[in-house]
This record gives structure tokens, C-alpha cells and sequence, in this order.
């Protein structure tokens, strides 16, 4: 039997690669290294064969050298390549990313659009309830899809709502992240409304509304899909615009809004999708880490905003009694100190006040955006997990259907089977659309997420060298009226 059994393929000069059983391989442990097996069938082919062909063999194989040796492991581990195929697990996505965070930061370098938006000259219309604030919304662009180079329109508070709602209508199932819309304020409109004349309406509420409409449509502006919307230009450009439905806070539309949203949360709670992509996985634990962090560092800096409002009152009021104690000091050069005392701290007042307006408009009324930005956020995600979940449903509809239709072939029930066949074929497309929608759902929020993460960046580094240079100008502005008023002090006799 020795003399009759051929020596391994490996070692058959003629032959590349060795000739193995896929089947084989797939039943034995393909984890093995390949190095191994060829040592064992070497030991193996040795025992059967005669001490003569031994010694040939070694001879051969001292002649050949390594170079053949270098030739068998690679074969070898080609082979192994071609026989085995990669499993789902074994595939590594990272390298698949790569082009596409290239081609975000490509387009975010082509993007050289020129937009500015200013929201100005707040107007009370009407009297009473019925009366509402417009603003003027002006637009100076170089983009070539727009009419003119510079436009101005009127606009009120709920076509502000009205724009968003159509744009979340139609880009938030694609995945994109739409800015929310300033959050509607009841107690302070119905100030609003109920005001009579300039000096009872709310000014720090109609400012602070402007700034953040404003905002809104800047960023709405710097989205590169939603600026091209057709809603989105006839805002900043037509005279006159539909009005606006459901809208208001007490409203038909409000109480639909209040049920989609406690319909939504429930989704969110029964729903649960299996990640089984990693980078899905970590930028989800990364926006609840920074939506909690963010929303402690609003409340702090609107803390801070409050105190520094009260400490400018208290100073005001120091500053009163002071010009006060200074009227009745009798002594001329103590009532010229307290005198120009009073008037330094009036100066240090408007300082605080102006302070204030940083803390607040500068970073905590960014902090919020971005707070509610996160909710955009979460709400593109969401809608990723009701794309799968749609996906999913369809192909347990298919597998029923599919049941369905062998129960019929087998009880020979030929008058239904033309239906069922349809259904089947109609639940098939279903199952290819959903398993597309969901990759490219899935595309587009890495894409979003690239570009939030660049303009989030961008935002808080401009917003705190602002707030930064602020407070360097306040501290060297009371530094020049403390210096101005030492000499005064020092004066007294």
C-alpha cells in the first residue's frame, strides 16, 4: 500500500497551489494555520513511504532549498484565502468611512456660498389678542439661485413655525438634522398682546425672540440641502406669504403636536433596534454625554447672567445713595470724592449690564441651540431606527407571505396561488426598499453628523473668543475708572 500511494500534492513540482476539499475544509477547523497541516501530511507521506524514497525525497528537497519552501507557504496561504470566505463579522467597515469623511470635508471646502440673514425693526400689528409682532428679514446673498442680490421682507412669528414644520416635513425621514425653530413663549406674547403703548411691551422679550429668529435662519442658511429648498427662498424672498395654520400653542395643531410627540416617545420606548454598527452605537452615547453636559453648563451661565444682573442693581443703587451721601457731606473734598465715587459706579453699572448680554446672548442662548440641535439630532436617529423597524416588519410579512404561499402549492389550491405569488413578489420589493432606505438613512446621518461636528467646533470657538474678548474689554475699561478716581481718593485730608 506504501509503494501505490502517491506523495503529496504540495510536493509536486507541476502543481501551484495544493489540492484540497473545500467540503473537508469547511468541516474541519479552518483556524487552523496552514503551516501546520502541510507538516502533518509531510509526517504522514514519510510513514508510508519506503526508507528509499525517504531519502530521495530529502534529497530533493535539500536541492530545492528554501526558495521552494517560500514558494509552498505562499500557495498555501493563498489558497486558504480563496477556499475560506469572510464572514459579516470578519469584514472591517473603518476603511469604508474613509472616503466618505473625505468626501464631507471636500464638499465643506467647495461650499463658498455668501449668506447673511438679519432680523430687525420688531412691529406690534393690531391692538389687543388679535395683535401679533412682524419683523423685517433681510437677505444679502451671491448665490445665483436667488432673484436678487439683497431682499427685505416682512415677516411674523408663525411663518417662522410654518418654514419648519414644511422642512422637517420633508428632509427629517432623509436624515438630515433640521434646526429647530425658536420654542414659542405664551406668557410672553400675551404680554405682547396685552401691552398698550412703547413703554408696557416687553423689550427683553421681543429682543431676545429677534436674536434667536435670526440664528434660526442663519443655520437653516448654512445647511447646504435646506438652503437650496424652494420653501426656504420664497421665505427670504416673496412679499407675501401663505398663512400659516396651526401653529399656535392652544390650537388644533398644538394638541396634534402633543399626541405625535407622546406617540413618538412611546416608539421610542417599545421600539429597540439591535446596533450592530459600532460607530452608530458610540456617536449616540456621545450626544447624551454632551446634551447632559450641555444643559448643566445653560443652567450655570443663565445663573450667572441673573447675577450679574442683580449685582449691576446693586451697584446702581450703591451708586444712587452714594451721590446722595455725597449732597450732604459738608466737607468739600470728601463730598468731591463720594461725588466721583457715585459717577464711577454708574459707569461700573453699565458694565455689568453689558456683561450680562454677553452671558447671555454670547454663549448661554448658543448653549440652548445647541441643546435643541441635539434634539434634531436625536430625532434623525430616531427616525433611522423607525426605518429599520419598518425593514424588519417587512421581512416578517414576506416570510408569512412566502408560508402562505407553499401551505397553497401543497394543498393544490391553483385558483389562489396567482394571488399569492403577487404578494409575494409585492412584500419582496417592499423588503428591498426598506433594506435601501435604511442605507441610506444610514449614510446620511454619518454625513450630518460630520457636518454638525465641524460647526459645532466652529460655533463654540468663535462664540468663546467673543465672550472672551468681552470680558478682557470690561475688566480694562473698570481698571481705567478705578485709576481715574485713585487720585481723588487720595485727595482727601
Amino acid at each position: 500500500m506504501a509503494d501505490d500511494r502517491e506523495p503529496p500534492a504540495l510536493f509536486d513540482d507541476e502543481a501551484e497551489t495544493p489540492e484540497t476539499n473545500p467540503d473537508e475544509q469547511v468541516n474541519g477547523n479552518p483556524l487552523i494555520g496552514e503551516t501546520t497541516e502541510i507538516s502533518l501530511n509531510d509526517e504522514e507521506a514519510k510513514a508510508d513511504t519506503t526508507p528509499e524514497e525517504n531519502d530521495k525525497g530529502s534529497s530533493d528537497l535539500a536541492a530545492d532549498g528554501n526558495e521552494e519552501k517560500s514558494e509552498i507557504s505562499a500557495a498555501a496561504s493563498v489558497d486558504v484565502t480563496n477556499l475560506s470566505k469572510p464572514s459579516e463579522d470578519d469584514s472591517e467597515p473603518a476603511p469604508k468611512e474613509k472616503p466618505e469623511e473625505k468626501e464631507i470635508e471636500e464638499e465643506e471646502e467647495d461650499d463658498t456660498f455668501d449668506m447673511n440673514i438679519k432680523v430687525t425693526d420688531p412691529e406690534k400689528i393690531g391692538d389687543g389678542m388679535g395683535s401679533y409682532m412682524v419683523f423685517k428679514v433681510t437677505t444679502v446673498t451671491s448665490m445665483p439661485t436667488f432673484k436678487n442680490s439683497e431682499t427685505s421682507v416682512k415677516r411674523r412669528f408663525s411663518d417662522f413655525l410654518g418654514l419648519h414644520d414644511r422642512l422637517n416635513s420633508k428632509f427629517l425621514h432623509l436624515g438630515k438634522i433640521v434646526p429647530p425653530a425658536p420654542e414659542k413663549s405664551v406668557v410672553g406674547m400675551t404680554r405682547v398682546k396685552l401691552g398698550k403703548g412703547e413703554e408696557s411691551t416687553p423689550v427683553d422679550f421681543i429682543s431676545k425672540r429677534r436674536a434667536a429668529l435670526e440664528r434660526y435662519l442663519n443655520r437653516v442658511a448654512r445647511h447646504p440641502t435646506l438652503r437650496e429648498d424652494p420653501d426656504f427662498r420664497q421665505f427670504l424672498e416673496a412679499d407675501g406669504l401663505p398663512r400659516a395654520k396651526d401653529t399656535a400653542a392652544l390650537s388644533g395643531g398644538g394638541l396634534k403636536r402633543f399626541v405625535k410627540s407622546v406617540g413618538d416617545t412611546m416608539f421610542q420606548l417599545t421600539t429597540k433596534m439591535s446596533e450592530s454598527d459600532q460607530w452608530f452605537e458610540e456617536k449616540q452615547q456621545q450626544i447624551e454625554t454632551l446634551d447632559q453636559q450641555l444643559k448643566k453648563l445653560h443652567l450655570s451661565m443663565e445663573t450667572l447672567a441673573m447675577q450679574r444682573k442683580e449685582l449691576s442693581s446693586c451697584t446702581a443703587g450703591f451708586a444712587k445713595s452714594t451721590a446722595m451721601l455725597s449732597n450732604a457731606e459738608e466737607h468739600a473734598t470728601l463730598s468731591r470724592a463720594l461725588s466721583q465715587l457715585a459717577e464711577v459706579e454708574e459707569k461700573i453699572e453699565q458694565l455689568h449690564v453689558q456683561q450680562a448680554d454677553s452671558d447671555f446672548y454670547v454663549l448661554a442662548e448658543l448653549l440652548k441651540d445647541y441643546i435643541g440641535l441635539i434634539q434634531a439630532v436625536k430625532a434623525s436617529f430616531q427616525e433611522r431606527v423607525r426605518s429599520y423597524s419598518n425593514w424588519q416588519h417587512a421581512q416578517q410579512m414576506l416570510t408569512k407571505k412566502r408560508e402562505a404561499l407553499v401551505k397553497l402549492e401543497l394543498a393544490s389550491k391553483n385558483e389562489k396561488l396567482p394571488q399569492a405569488q403577487e404578494e409575494v413578489k409585492e412584500w419582496e420589493h417592499k423588503v428591498e426598499k426598506g433594506e435601501e432606505d435604511f442605507g441610506k438613512i444610514s449614510k446620511a446621518i454619518q454625513k450630518e453628523m460630520a457636518r454638525f461636528e465641524k460647526n459645532r467646533v466652529k460655533d463654540f470657538r468663535e462664540s468663546l473668543i467673543k465672550y472672551l474678548e468681552d470680558m478682557m474689554e470690561s475688566q480694562q475699561q473698570l481698571i481705567k475708572y478705578w485709576e481715574a478716581f485713585l487720585p481723588e481718593a487720595k485727595a482727601i485730608a
